[in-house]
């Protein structure tokens, strides 16, 4: 066993591979970028060396650099975690003509299973069912066209040397293919430096499972079952659970068996997974699922943990022991699935705008009460702590919620339980939209499909489930109790009534006016002091008998006509963030005093909704444009985003080029808002 292992990676996965190694006694080397000089990972590891700039291709992508770190450092081997280098095989092979471990399959196999297009052609060889598609060597624009009208649409165009989502789009009718192509292939070079792609027929509610296999130096080759990864956006996971729900055992058999063939086929070694699409006749019928190759990822998965929740094993662990030439640890035999676990991947983005991605501190980071064994109730796979800030350089991924429980059902109630603890403040996260995925019937009732968040978008999106006045009077009560706080802070000291801001007044019932503001909308809530010393709370034009008081964790208990909530209440600044166990709510506390109108936005005014590159223009000064028209590409947190015209108008200037750097809120361009004729 290795004595000391670089990490070439950061985030959660650095973390994780971190926390294997430390229990096994094995020393660690973090490497870092300018942006993530106090980032947790660093701190998770014995040493940590400087590779270069914020951007991963001047730190993270610079191999150079890492191979160089683990010489320096007396590393014997370099894992590579998921992501960035870790299916690179000038990297790998870079790794042991420099005399280190690669902790991941040879050059060889992620070369033969890297190019989606040759990796196809290789499964289809080996009698795997492949969807009808194009996988060739011509990627002129005309011949790709050519293959997506033979195929017949929908067809879907993914990178060849992609994963993760970039570089793919669906398209529904060919006067569409030749914009879509334009934006896959440039996201593809952007994200992989390489533009090849393949064009495939687009199966119909289709399912995304998954097989994760192992094999090792000795000949050996196991599959550890299934996980289920059909909730996804942006063809980007979103939720993932083992076993896949309803999965027949003869399927499963057939799916691990194609799995492990594929893995042989390209003389694997260490931890990969099988993709699978599965198209099914009827969500209630397995019987007529079949199954289709996709792909093979060399590396360990961002969805891991839910097969070691369902095995009690640790992946990692067995990455490293395979890596220094042991045997693994069980046969297929010995293998069992025990109970049910899914995974939430809770993001810095805004799901209520697109998904758009956030940055921001983070300034309260609340989390259920877990641990990190395997099969855990509740885990969480972190890389950022309480303050932390999330840049646009990295993934907008902030930690992965695991749970556990005896089947399918008790997972659901563990996962929703856990997100309604999960509080975050300080920028937009997904946990909400989380809730309602786990809640929605489709979700529920595992009927699973890759269109599951479109086909529930009126259940999943603007969603308000948390009664205002619910979360005014846990604002009230949180105010009452810290002023109740600090008043006995300065008790045996004479106190002014006529500066105290609790209502007290000579005479008649102390009255108390609380100002908010939220979606859009401005609200008061009068409460009212009465004789006898109870509380009446004035809410939506009710009056509501009001009690609180403070619990356990920082909590608040809250009282509205006798019927009782918890909550919990962050302030931030005049922000006011409220989550109880229904849900979240965010408004907008008003001083009267200090409150100033803000004139509305011009509409004229185009700005960037998050740092990012100015890839591309699609208009110029001049131009007349129609509500809704693309008019600029950004790249952040490795997507494009398009920026779009808010109102008909006419382009006035431009005020970045191509390639500029930007930060978030700086204006792009300029508009004479008004109507285009014709």
């Amino acid at each position: 066993m290795f004595t000391k292992i670089l990490i070439a990676n950061r985030g959660e996965i650095a973390c994780r591979v971190a926390a294997t190694a430390r229990r096994l006694g094995i020393r660690t080397v973090a490497v870092y970028s300018d942006a993530d000089a106090t980032a947790k990972h660093v701190q998770a590891c014995d040493e940590a060396v400087h590779i270069g700039g914020s951007s991963a291709r001047d730190s993270y992508l610079r191999w150079e650099r890492i191979i160089a770190a683990a010489k320096s450092t007396g590393a014997q081997a370099v894992h590579p975690g998921y992501g960035f280098l870790s299916e690179n095989t000038d990297f790998a092979q870079a790794c042991v003509d420099a005399g280190l471990v690669f902790i991941g399959p040879p050059a060889s196999a992620i070369q033969a299973m890297g190019l989606k297009a040759a990796s196809k052609q290789l499964m289809e060889q080996s009698g795997v069912p492949l969807v009808p598609g194009y996988h060739g060597a011509d990627q002129s624009p005309q011949v790709l066209q050519t293959a997506a009208d033979s195929i017949g649409y929908p067809v879907l165009i993914k990178a060849s040397a992609g994963g993760g989502g970039k570089g793919m789009r669906v398209v529904e009718k060919a006067t569409d293919f030749s914009v879509a192509l334009a934006s896959c292939q440039r996201e593809a070079k952007n994200s992989f430096g390489n533009d090849a792609v393949l064009v495939e027929k687009y199966v119909q509610r289709p399912r995304h499972i998954e097989i994760q296999v192992f094999a090792d130096t000795h000949g050996n080759c196991v599959y550890l079952f299934e996980r289920d990864c059909s909730v996804q956006r942006r063809h980007q996971k979103v939720l993932e659970e083992a076993p896949a729900p309803g999965l027949t055992e003869d399927l499963r058999q057939r799916m691990g068996t194609a799995a492990v063939a594929a893995a042989r086929a390209v003389h694997y070694v260490g931890a990969g997974t099988v993709e699978f699409i599965v198209e099914q006749s009827g969500y209630d019928q397995p019987e007529s699922m079949q199954f289709f190759f996709m792909e093979m990822n060399t590396r360990l998965q961002v969805e891991h943990p839910v097969t070691e929740a369902i095995t009690g094993l640790d992946l990692v662990e067995w990455q490293l022991r395979v890596a220094s030439g042991e045997p693994l640890p069980l046969r297929q035999e010995d293998l069992r699935i025990n109970g049910h676990a899914i995974e939430a991947r809770i993001c810095a983005e805004n799901p209520d705008q697109d998904f758009l991605p956030a940055t921001g501190s983070m300034d309260v980071y609340g989390l259920p009460a877990h641990s990190s064994f395997a099969r855990a109730a509740v885990r969480v796979d972190s890389g950022v702590r309480q303050g932390d800030a999330i840049s646009p350089f990295y993934d907008s991924m902030v930690a992965k919620l695991i749970v556990h429980g005896a089947d399918r059902q008790e997972a659901l109630a563990r996962m929703d339980a856990a997100l309604a603890q999960t509080h975050i403040v300080g920028l937009k996260t997904n946990v909400q939209f989380l809730r309602h995925v786990v809640r929605s019937d489709s979700f529920a009732h595992a009927r699973l499909d890759t269109g599951l968040i479109g086909r529930e978008a009126a259940q999943l999106f603007h969603q308000e489930t948390v009664p205002l006045s619910l979360a005014a009077a846990s604002w009230v009560a949180h105010v009452l109790s810290q002023e109740k706080q600090n008043a006995a802070g300065v008790s045996g000291a004479w106190q002014d009534p006529w500066s105290a801001t609790d209502a007290w007044q000579s005479h008649a019932p102390m009255r108390r006016v609380f100002d908010l503001e939220a979606d859009g909308q401005s609200h008061s809530l009068v409460l009212t002091h009465s004789a006898n010393g109870g509380l009446q709370l004035q809410c939506e034009g009710l009056d509501r008998a009001f009690a609180y008081a403070a619990i356990a964790a920082g909590g608040m208990e809250v009282a509205l006509n006798g019927q009782r909530h918890t909550a919990h209440v962050y302030l931030q600044g005049s922000q006011v963030h409220v989550f109880t166990p229904q849900g979240a709510k965010h408004f907008q506390a008003i001083d009267r005093l200090a409150h100033a109108a803000v004139a509305p936005a011009d509409v004229g005014r185009l700005t960037a909704p998050m740092p990012g590159k100015l890839l591309s223009f699609s208009v110029k000064a001049g131009d007349t444009v129609r509500q809704g028209q693309a008019l600029a590409v950004m790249e952040a947190m490795k997507m494009e985003h398009q920026i779009v015209a808010p109102a008909d108008g006419c382009v006035q200037e431009l005020l970045f080029a191509p390639g500029d750097q930007v930060t978030e809120g700086a204006e792009l361009l300029r508009m004479q808002a008004g109507t285009v004729a014709g």
